[in-house]
């Protein structure tokens, strides 16, 4: 999906400094000299870039905290007293677009990227997503962002300890069996290892394999002897981090989440690339074969390329890989657990591996029927999972119109309940009606219907959601005064990498308050964090992705998208 370019300047840094480089010849990233002490939460400190070097590289340093701010909005007011009346519902914590990428699937498509580099061609903005320079680093980041989940316990207003996590969607990042189970070990705790094809050898576009070297992508261990600096350290002043890539291969324990954790459906997990039906057989013999495309043809042409992909990615990749054409390929190891699964397939993994609660809230109906879709309840609070991906195809969602009656149905029945509602896809991102031969052909229900049967049931005080790698708090009006909060939270792959805490307070006036608060990783800020650990590792994934040149989006939003008091009416009086 297109994502716009974002703003990597934040103005008011006021504590802490800048961290001091960790260099100790020039472009040669070492390790930090120790792990950053201070407890990861957005109230007390968070996270911004330093002043720029003369390549335009930045370090992360830290930032003075951010209270909550106050929203009213939907016109709901509360007096200053509730802060002394009211009591905590329930706190929780969500997570979005993980994306743990398997970086030298051959189904990767980072060729693509860079048709919207800013030159030499025009840029489309269409393939921004395609190749991150940090993205070698996303099982690193998950588990650091688990040990900062787990060392915080408890909400920040309520004090009430988390009753769970749920992750909304884009959890793996194409669709890919391994891909699948390293999210849930991340997240169950246990033994990972980030690694795929040859264990023993990195063979993805990052390498510096004199053959297939690549000058359009970042290569942390340097240039071959003979070629040139990659585009990254020569135009962006990206660093040279040698071990690196064996350090990202390198197993690890994860913590685990120490609550139980929930899963929604994203696009990434049941769309190949996040676009393409995964039950494509071509795409499924090009992720377990042996051959990689690492650059595209010369002169290809990036509106030809969409239409292409989109009328038959799998002749597209196909025709690439045959050698008619001269673009890049590269061999590989082929390795079965890459292999493509269908969305009964990814919930069926949920169950297989076990932690809590079995089955990470999909149902037996789920798992019979292949759907993705179900509810629970937590005390006074009903939760309502959405499946907005259209297995037909293309980044944006819908509904089908048998879940949407499911909906309909259970809000009905909510009456008696606080309702959050959770999807990946927010209500603006869910104009996809496409309905296809051989594929689903349900009619398909937009955000907007949606939206309309949320906002014609007052118990529902907000919808909570992600998918735009971005901050963003919606104020989303009823008819007649109130409404709800739609609650968009940014990613863990992109700048800032973080997750939200979402509490919600009775304040014993007829008002609830919804409060949000940012969730930085356990990795520490330093230029250069290391690579001696998996935090080390998330600490630099970080820096890398706060300088990824590519417009992945204004990920941390404006102040009133993060750490705020969202007033609502409460729908129980």
């Amino acid at each position: 999906m297109e994502i716009s370019r974002r703003n990597l300047i934040r103005n008011a840094v006021a504590a802490g400094g800048l961290a001091a480089a960790a260099t100790t010849l020039p472009g040669v990233l070492r390790s930090a000299a120790s792990a950053d002490p201070l407890p990861p939460a957005t109230l007390g400190r968070t996270y911004a870039t330093g002043p720029a070097g003369a390549s335009g590289y930045r370090t992360v340093i830290a930032a003075s905290g951010e209270p909550h701010q106050a929203r009213t909005a939907l016109g709901v007011l509360s007096d200053a007293g509730r802060a002394t009346r009211r009591q905590g519902l329930i706190s929780f914590v969500q997570l979005s677009d993980i994306h743990v990428v398997d970086a030298q699937s051959p189904l990767r498509l980072e060729w693509t990227d860079r048709l919207d580099d800013p030159s030499p061609l025009p840029s489309t903005g269409l393939f921004t997503s395609s190749y991150r320079p940090q993205e070698m680093l996303t099982g690193q980041v998950a588990d650091s962002m688990v040990k900062a989940i787990n060392r915080i316990g408890s909400g920040p207003v309520t004090g009430k300890p988390f009753a769970l996590a749920i992750q909304t969607g884009d959890n793996s990042d194409n669709s890919q069996l391994n891909e699948v189970r390293w999210n849930i070990n991340l997240l169950n705790g246990g033994p990972v290892r980030v690694d795929s094809g040859n264990l023993g050898t990195w063979e993805g576009v990052a390498d510096s394999t004199r053959a297939t070297y690549d000058a359009a992508y970042w290569h942390p261990e340097g240039n071959p002897l003979g070629k040139p600096v990659d585009r990254p350290r020569s135009e962006y002043g990206f660093p040279v981090v040698p071990g690196l890539l064996d350090a990202a291969r390198r197993p690890f324990t994860a913590e685990g989440l120490t609550i139980p954790w929930y899963s929604v459906f994203g696009n990434h997990d049941g769309l190949a690339q996040g676009n393409f039906p995964a039950s494509t057989l071509q795409l499924n013999l090009i992720a377990l074969g042996a051959l990689k495309i690492i650059s595209p043809p010369i002169g290809l042409d990036p509106g030809q390329l969409l239409q292409d992909l989109t009328t038959d990615p799998g002749d597209v990749l196909t025709g690439l890989l045959s050698g008619v054409t001269n673009a890049g390929v590269r061999a590989v190891t082929p390795d079965l657990n890459r292999r493509l699964l269908t969305r009964k397939q990814v919930v069926e993994q949920h169950f297989l591996l076990g932690g809590a609660p079995f089955g990470h809230g999909f149902t037996s109906t789920n798992r019979q029927q292949g759907t993705a879709y179900y509810s629970f309840d937590q005390g006074q609070v009903r939760f309502i999972v959405l499946d907005t991906v259209n297995p037909n195809g293309y980044a944006d969602g819908s509904l089908d119109q048998t879940q949407f009656a499911w909906l309909t149905a259970l809000l009905a029945q909510s009456s008696d309940k606080v309702v959050l509602v959770f999807s990946h896809h927010t209500s603006d991102t869910m104009g996809n009606p496409l309905i296809a031969t051989g594929g689903s052909l349900e009619t398909r229900v937009t955000g907007a219907k949606v939206l309309d049967a949320l906002l014609a049931t007052p118990s529902v005080v907000a919808w909570v959601n992600g998918h735009t790698h971005r901050n963003k708090i919606t104020p989303r009006p009823r008819t007649g005064g109130g409404g709800l909060w739609e609650i968009t939270t940014a990613s863990h792959i992109d700048w800032p990498q973080q997750a939200r805490i979402i509490e919600v307070a009775d304040n014993r006036d007829g008002t609830l308050s919804i409060f949000t608060t940012m969730v930085d990783h356990a990795g520490p800020v330093s230029a250069g964090a290391g690579t001696e650990s998996a935090e080390r590792l998330a600490g630099l994934a970080r820096e890398l992705a706060a300088n990824d040149w590519h417009d992945h989006g204004a990920g941390l939003g404006t102040a009133e998208d993060r750490n705020v008091e969202l007033l609502v009416t409460n729908p129980l009086g």
